[in-house]
C-alpha cells in the first residue's frame, strides 16, 4: 500500500478490487472507500471477513475497475492467469499493482507483469517490490500474451486422464506419493460415515470410496475453493453415496461426528515455512469429529512431529508404514 499512501498513486474515487487479498494494518491504516476483496483460501477469506472488509461473491460479475491490486501466488502459472485476469479487470486508463516478497520472486512477476502490460513503476521497501502498469490502454497489452495467459491455470486432465487439476493446488500436476502411500494401506473393512480433511482435488476420497464399501457417506473439507470445485468435478460420476464439499478451514472444527476420518494435513498455509501447527490442529479436531470406535488415518513427512498430538488425543496410535519420507499412521477412538 506504500505507492498509494506515501506516493506516487492516488486512491480512486471508485474504490479497487484487490485479487488474492490479504488482511494486514496496512488496509486498516486509512479509510480505502470502496475496497472489494476476493480470496478463495477459507482461512483468509475468513480473516478478511472478520475485519469488516468487502468480499466478491464467488460467482459475482465483478465490475471494470480503476485500480486493480495483485498479491501473486508463487506458483508462476496461476500467477500469470492472475495478471491476466488483473488485466481483465481494469477499466480503460486503469492500472494493475502487485507487490511481491524479494524471496518469493519479485523480479520474475515484475518482468511478467511487464511483458504483459508495458513499462512499469515500482517500489521497494520492507524486502518486498511493489510495481504497477501506466495507465491501462488496448494497444498497450499484449493481446496475444493477454489470450494464453488467461488460460495458465485452467484445469486439465492428469493421472492418465482420472483427475483433473490446475496449477497453483497442491502437487498438482500428480498424485502426491504421500497420498498414494496412504490410499495403499488403507484398510477396505473401513465403513460408516467418512470424511476427508484437506481433501484437495479428490484423490484419497476417491480412493476411499473405491476401495471401501462399506462406506455409506462421505464429506470433503477443503479451504481452496479452486481445488473443491474441482474435486466436486472428479468425485461427481464415481459413487451414487451421499457426498458433501465443504469450502471450510478444518481448524475451526468440523461440527459433526464421524466413523472414519482419513487426512494429508498441509503443512504449510501461504507462505514457504513449514508449519506443523495446522497438521497437529488436524489431530485434533479429528478426535474431537471421531465417534466412539472412530478411525484417523493419516499420512505426514516422516520428520514432522506429530506422535505427541497424537497421542495426546488418541490412546490407541500405531505407526503402520515408513516408507519414501513419509508416515502413514492410525489411531482410534475406544
Amino acid at each position: 500500500m506504500l505507492p498509494i499512501v506515501d506516493g506516487p498513486l492516488d486512491w480512486p474515487a471508485d474504490g479497487a478490487l484487490f485479487l488474492r487479498a490479504r488482511d494486514g494494518w496496512p488496509l486498516h491504516q486509512r479509510a480505502f472507500p470502496g475496497l472489494l476483496c476476493e480470496q478463495t483460501f477459507r482461512p483468509e477469506a475468513d480473516r478478511l471477513a472478520r475485519s469488516g472488509l468487502a468480499l466478491a461473491d464467488a460467482d459475482g460479475d465483478l465490475s471494470l475497475q480503476s485500480l486493480v491490486l495483485v498479491l501473486p501466488p508463487r506458483q508462476r502459472d496461476e500467477a500469470r492467469a492472475l495478471f491476466a485476469r488483473a488485466v481483465d479487470r481494469a477499466r480503460p486508463g486503469g492500472r494493475v499493482l502487485a507487490c511481491v516478497a524479494n524471496d518469493e520472486g519479485a523480479k520474475s512477476a515484475q518482468a511478467d507483469l511487464a511483458r504483459l502490460a508495458g513499462p512499469l513503476g515500482q517500489l521497494s521497501k520492507h524486502k518486498c517490490r511493489a510495481f504497477w502498469t501506466a495507465p491501462l490502454a488496448q494497444e498497450g497489452v499484449d493481446a496475444e500474451l493477454l489470450a494464453q495467459w488467461r488460460q495458465a491455470d485452467a484445469p486439465r486432465p492428469i493421472a492418465d486422464g482420472r483427475f483433473h487439476s490446475r496449477p497453483g493446488l497442491f502437487a498438482w500436476d500428480r498424485i502426491d506419493p504421500a497420498s498414494a502411500l496412504l490410499a495403499q494401506h488403507l484398510p477396505t473393512t473401513l465403513r460408516g460415515e467418512a470424511a476427508d480433511l484437506g481433501a484437495g482435488f479428490g484423490f484419497l476420497s476417491a480412493e476411499l470410496l473405491a476401495r471401501c464399501a462399506g462406506i455409506t457417506s462421505l464429506d470433503l473439507y477443503e479451504a481452496e475453493r479452486r481445488a473443491l470445485d474441482l474435486a466436486r468435478q472428479n468425485l461427481a460420476a464415481l459413487s451414487s453415496k451421499p457426498m458433501g464439499f465443504h469450502w471450510h478451514d478444518v481448524t475451526v472444527g468440523l461440527g459433526r461426528a464421524f466413523d472414519v476420518i482419513v487426512s494429508n494435513p498441509p503443512f504449510h498455509a501461504q507462505g514457504r515455512a513449514d508449519r506443523p501447527d495446522i497438521g497437529r490442529r488436524f489431530i485434533a479436531v479429528a478426535a474431537q469429529a471421531l465417534r466412539p470406535g472412530g478411525e484417523l488415518w493419516i499420512v505426514a513427512n516422516r520428520h514432522l512431529p506429530y506422535e505427541t498430538a497424537l497421542q495426546e488425543h488418541f490412546p490407541q496410535v500405531r505407526t503402520v508404514v515408513q516408507q519414501g519420507g513419509f508416515k502413514v499412521v492410525h489411531a482410534r477412538r475406544p
